[in-house]
């Protein structure tokens, strides 16, 4: 058994959760379907190195967040998936996301899912966790009505996606408008060197 700093819950949670990167990994397992190391390690926005994953997952899997499981398609790899407990952080990484949506500089392609998410709130949370259960815990699905809606990660990774792509177009113009005040502010301080 683990010698704790305290009893606190808040304590306790930091202490499984309160690095730099487990809740990047659970991130990125929830709003980007990564459940390979390769896809965990590659498509990481902040670029976890191998050893840094390697061992946040081994951490995770005995905290009993997450479980591996071999790949029927390819023995050597393994396919990681959110237990209860990990599906449970939903609404805290939901809480986060909306607190940095707040106060931090957040982009709008890394920020839509979680403001999303947080502006649903827990009505919306709930059917989140529901679909990621299925997903990974193999739960059945509810039969709805006729009338079926649009998941919760549908929608989430619509709106993720409707925002690169415009963020494409509009990038080429903001690269282009960049330039050109950088140029502008070079030329400026090359008259002024001039003129001195």
């Amino acid at each position: 058994m683990l010698d704790h700093r305290s009893g606190c819950p808040i304590n306790l949670t930091l202490e499984v959760l309160g690095d730099t990167w487990s809740l990047l990994i659970i991130r990125d397992m929830i709003f980007g379907n990564r459940r390979h190391f390769r896809d965990l390690l590659q498509k990481s926005d902040e670029g976890i190195a191998s050893n840094i994953l390697a061992d946040r997952l081994k951490r995770l899997l005995e905290e009993g967040i997450m479980t591996r499981a071999s790949d029927p398609s390819h023995k050597q790899k393994g396919i990681y998936s959110l237990t209860e407990q990990g599906i449970e952080l939903l609404p805290v990484l939901a809480q986060m996301a909306g607190w940095g949506c707040k106060f931090l500089p957040v982009t709008d392609e890394l920020g839509i899912r979680g403001k999303l998410l947080a502006d649903g709130g827990p009505k919306m949370w709930e059917k989140f966790m529901s679909e990621l259960r299925v997903l990974h815990l193999g739960a059945r699905t509810q039969r709805k009505s006729r009338s079926t809606t649009e998941s919760v990660g549908a929608k989430l990774n619509a709106a993720y996606a409707a925002i690169v792509a415009r963020g494409r177009t509009g990038h080429n113009v903001r690269r282009r408008i960049v330039k050109s005040r950088a140029a502008k502010s070079a030329g400026n301080g090359q008259r002024s060197k001039r003129g001195n």
